[in-house]
């Protein structure tokens, strides 16, 4: 759950769109890299990385990310088919995303834009179970991304420190952490998931449930990762979740716990195999968004749940710098 692929039609006005076949290979290969990095632990590159080198390759222009925290399971809920969820299911899911939106804008101020020179910090607390065993242990990851992508970024994942390159000219991460990227983004929710999955080429004018079962999967796990940015305009995360209401294939999974201990509900996707492990939490009453939970497997073949929420953010001048 820790973290972030590349910015839409803006990101290079010179390069020539991609053409349909290279929209999907790409998007099959970044897919394909993000269940391999769900998997990941132990010694190698971290997921950020993982994705950097295989969207790098898939992509024109340049794209990094991080994993998702975003599966599904259907669990406490019935019928449906992965990509075809009932109506009474995708209503549950309507009311929590839209709720979360409704209690998003009662929370909102003026943010605070970060320059591009700067770095945006977060702190994230993972609570990580052992299957097998039960033993609990918990982390405190910090992270600091440089907002242009131009100097290195540090980040934490479970404790160990990895150092994010630069990106190359032209290049960027998504979610953007440059405020006139973020700007850009539609705020109409139907838009704003067109646009996301456009990869570089100009939205078409295809009404949601038009999508693909990929589609409908990229365009929650890019949500997703939108939403774990920190900062952004006033009314873009508002809009995300009312976005992510608007995704078929969206499903709650009640009674979930997390990393607080805080019982809450999941909103989970079924557009990629089993969807049981890896939600995001949210209060069943307020709406307001708590957490994640993911799975992982260690290189020795042990299976973790992973609990986590961000207690701090900030933006700082300098890596290791706190607000």
């Amino acid at each position: 759950m820790n973290d972030e692929l590349e910015l839409l039609r803006e990101w290079d006005a010179d390069a020539a769109p991609l053409t349909g076949p290279a929209r999907s290979r790409a998007r099959h290969q970044l897919l394909n890299a993000i269940a391999h990095a769900d998997r990941h632990t132990g010694t190698g590159p971290g997921r950020r990385h993982v994705l950097r080198l295989a969207a790098a390759g898939a992509v024109a222009t340049v794209v990094t990310g991080t994993a998702v925290l975003i599966g599904t399971n259907g669990s406490g809920e019935e019928g449906g088919t992965p990509g075809t969820s009932s109506p009474r299911v995708e209503n549950a899911a309507a009311t929590v995303l839209n709720g979360a939106a409704a209690w998003e804008r009662e929370q909102e101020k003026q943010p605070v834009a970060p320059r591009d020179d700067q770095f945006i910090y977060s702190k994230r607390i993972i609570k990580e179970t052992e299957q097998e065993s039960g033993e609990v242990k918990t982390y405190t990851d910090e992270m600091w991304d440089s907002v242009d992508v131009s100097k290195p970024s540090l980040s934490m994942e479970l404790g160990r420190e990895m150092w994010e390159e630069p990106a190359e000219e032209g290049g960027g991460v998504w979610p953007p952490r440059k405020w006139n990227e973020l700007k850009k983004l539609p705020q109409d929710p139907e838009k704003l998931v067109l646009a996301i999955i456009s990869l570089g080429s100009s939205p078409d004018d295809r009404p949601i449930s038009d999508l693909d079962e990929l589609e409908r999967y990229e365009a929650y796990w890019l949500l997703g990762e939108l939403l774990k940015n920190p900062v952004l305009p006033n009314g873009l995360r508002p809009a995300a979740y009312e976005a992510l209401a608007l995704v078929p294939g969206v499903r709650t999974i009640p009674g979930v716990k997390d990393s607080a201990g805080r019982t809450g509900v999941g909103i989970a996707h079924t557009g990629r195999g089993s969807y049981e492990s890896k939600y995001l939490i949210f209060d069943p009453a307020s709406y307001e968004f708590l957490g994640f939970r993911d799975e992982r497997t260690s290189t020795s073949g042990k299976k973790y749940i992973q609990l986590s929420h961000v207690v701090d953010w900030g933006i700082v001048d300098r890596v290791r710098q706190r607000p």
